[in-house]
C-alpha cells in the first residue's frame, strides 16, 4: 500500500475524526484540520505520522496557505451548524476551497456529499449539490460519494433517532416518518474512503453509497426500540409541520438545533441509495439494518472513554446506556481586556470558601441540598489540598477531570441525578482580547434526564450570565 499525504478538511466533525486514526492505520502522512483546533485535539489522539493546524474555510488566505501539496484531500465540512443563511456560507467556504485547487497542487478530492432525491428541495441537499458542482468547475479530479443516513455513535440523524426512543415514553413524529431510507454503517462507509485513497482520479467521479436494507423510518424506530428494550409507540401526526418539529427535535434531542433543523428537510423524503456500482469497484461485506443498530449500540460509550471526559475512571463508571450522546447546555461567553492570568487567578478559586461559584451562591447550595432527594445524601464540602489546582482535585461535589493553566477548567458532575454533566471555564486569548466562556454540560437518561434539564434550566439563563460578569469584575 503505498503511503499518501493526505489532508482531511473537517477532521473533528463525525466522519472526519474517525476516519483520521484508520488513514494513520494504513500508513499515511496525515495532516488534520478544523476550525476549532482545541477540540479538533480533544477527538483524535497524536500520532508521529499526524499533524494538527487549524483551518477556517472562510479565511481565503489561510485556506490557500494550507490546502496545497497533497496526494488526497477529504472535504468533509457542511455549513448547517452556521445557522438560518448556511446554504450562502458553505458556498462561501466552497468558492476559497475551490480558488485553492484552482492555485495549488492537488492530486484529487473525495468529497463526502448528500444523495439528492428527485422530490427532495431543501437548503442541505442545494448547499450539497451545488459545492460539488463549485468544485468540479476546478482542474483538480473530484470523486463525491453522495450517502444517506449513516448509522454510527454519534452520527447526527441516528443521534436524533435514538434520542426519539430513550427520551419519549410515546414516539411522536411528523408524517415523514413513512418515508424510506437504505443507511449505511459507517465502517462500510469508511471501506469505500480508505479504498478511495489509493486511487490516482484522472477526470471527476460520482458514486451513492448506501447499505442492503431499505426500510421506513417507521420501521426503523420499531427495530431500534427492540434493539433497546424500549416499547414501541409511535404517532405519527401532520400536526407537526416543519416549523414546528424543527421545534420539537429541539425539545427532545440533543442534537445540535442548527444540524437537526437542516436534517429534517431531508429526511421527509426516501432517501435510498443506487450503490450498484460502488459496490462492484470496491466490494465488502456490507452491514444489515440490525447489524448496524447491534454495532452502534454496543460502541455508543466509546466517547466516554475521551479527552473531553479526561479519560477520567468515574465518568465511565457513571455512565449508562440510553445517555444522550449529545449534551444539552447552557452558558455565557463574555470579552475581557483583564489577562488570561488575572482570568485564572479567579477560576481557580471556584468554590473555596472566599469565592463560593461566583454568582447566585444560594441557588448553587440549594441544589446541593436538593440531592437528598435523588438519594445523594448531605451535600460534601470539600476544598483543593495544594496551592494551586490540579488534575482530580475536589470541589465540593465537582472533580477536575481535565485542566489547562490560563485557558481550560472541566469539572465533572458529581452530584445524583438523571444524566452525566460537567462544568467547564474555558479561556481564549485573541491577543487584543481575551474571552471567557463558562458552559454547564449535560448527557440527559431518557425522558427524566430531559425534565431535569428543563427544571434547572430558568436558573441556567442568567447564573452562567453573571459567572462571567462576577469573574471579569474581581479579576
Amino acid at each position: 500500500m503505498k503511503q499518501k499525504k493526505v489532508l482531511v478538511v473537517g477532521a473533528s466533525g463525525y466522519v472526519g475524526s474517525q476516519l483520521v486514526p484508520q488513514l494513520l492505520e494504513q500508513g499515511h502522512l496525515v495532516t488534520a484540520s478544523a476550525r476549532n483546533s482545541a477540540l479538533l485535539k480533544t477527538r483524535i489522539h497524536s500520532h508521529p505520522n499526524l499533524t494538527f493546524t487549524q483551518l477556517d474555510l472562510a479565511n481565503k488566505a489561510q485556506t490557500l496557505q494550507v490546502v496545497d501539496n497533497f496526494d488526497t484531500v477529504f472535504f468533509l465540512v457542511h455549513g448547517m451548524n452556521h445557522g438560518h443563511d448556511f446554504l450562502d456560507y458553505e458556498l462561501s467556504l466552497a468558492y476559497h476551497f475551490a480558488a485553492a485547487l484552482t492555485q495549488n497542487v492537488i492530486g484529487q478530492v473525495i468529497y463526502l456529499s448528500s444523495l439528492q432525491p428527485q422530490t427532495a428541495d431543501s437548503a442541505h441537499l442545494n448547499a450539497r449539490q451545488a459545492t460539488g458542482n463549485i468544485l468540479r468547475n476546478t482542474h483538480t479530479p473530484i470523486i463525491e460519494l453522495q450517502a444517506g443516513v449513516i448509522i454510527g455513535p454519534g452520527s447526527a440523524a441516528f443521534e436524533i433517532m435514538r434520542d426519539f426512543v430513550y427520551n419519549l415514553p410515546i414516539l411522536i413524529t411528523p408524517k415523514w416518518v413513512d418515508s424510506k431510507a437504505n443507511p449505511i454503517a459507517l465502517q462500510n462507509l469508511n471501506h469505500y474512503l480508505l479504498s478511495l485513497v489509493q486511487e490516482s482520479a484522472a477526470q471527476h467521479q460520482s458514486y451513492e453509497v448506501g447499505g442492503p436494507d431499505t426500510l421506513t423510518y417507521r420501521q426503523q424506530f420499531k427495530m431500534l426500540c427492540h434493539a433497546t428494550n424500549n416499547r414501541y409507540r409511535l404517532l405519527a401526526t401532520p400536526l407537526l409541520t416543519p416549523a414546528m418539529a424543527s421545534v420539537w427535535l429541539g425539545m427532545v434531542t440533543s442534537v445540535p438545533s442548527n444540524v437537526g433543523r437542516a436534517l429534517l428537510a431531508g429526511l421527509s423524503h426516501d432517501f435510498v441509495a443506487n450503490s450498484q456500482a460502488i459496490r462492484v469497484r470496491y466490494p465488502q461485506a456490507l452491514l444489515t439494518y440490525q447489524q448496524m443498530l447491534d454495532s452502534a449500540l454496543c460502541r455508543e460509550d466509546e466517547f466516554v472513554r475521551s479527552k473531553v471526559w479526561g479519560f477520567d475512571p468515574g465518568a465511565l463508571q457513571r455512565w449508562q446506556p440510553g445517555y444522550g450522546y449529545y449534551p444539552k447546555q447552557a452558558g455565557a461567553r463574555i470579552k475581557t481586556d483583564k489577562s488570561a492570568a488575572a482570568l485564572w487567578q479567579i477560576v481557580t478559586q471556584l468554590g473555596s470558601p472566599q469565592q463560593g461559584y461566583f454568582f447566585a451562591n444560594a441557588l448553587w447550595r440549594t441544589r446541593e441540598w436538593l440531592d437528598l432527594l435523588f438519594g445523594g445524601g448531605r451535600p460534601k464540602r470539600r476544598i483543593p489540598e495544594g496551592p494551586t489546582l490540579k488534575l482530580g482535585d475536589k470541589i465540593d461535589s465537582w472533580k477536575v477531570i481535565r485542566i489547562e493553566d490560563e485557558a481550560f477548567l472541566s469539572l465533572l458532575f458529581g452530584m445524583k441525578g438523571p444524566g452525566l454533566g460537567r462544568l467547564e471555564c474555558a479561556i481564549i486569548d485573541h491577543g487584543d482580547h481575551r474571552e471567557l466562556d463558562v458552559r454547564a454540560w449535560w448527557h440527559p437518561k431518557g425522558f427524566l434526564g430531559l425534565l431535569y434539564w428543563y427544571a434547572m434550566f430558568p436558573a441556567h439563563l442568567f447564573i452562567f450570565k453573571g459567572m462571567v460578569k462576577a469573574i471579569c469584575r474581581k479579576a
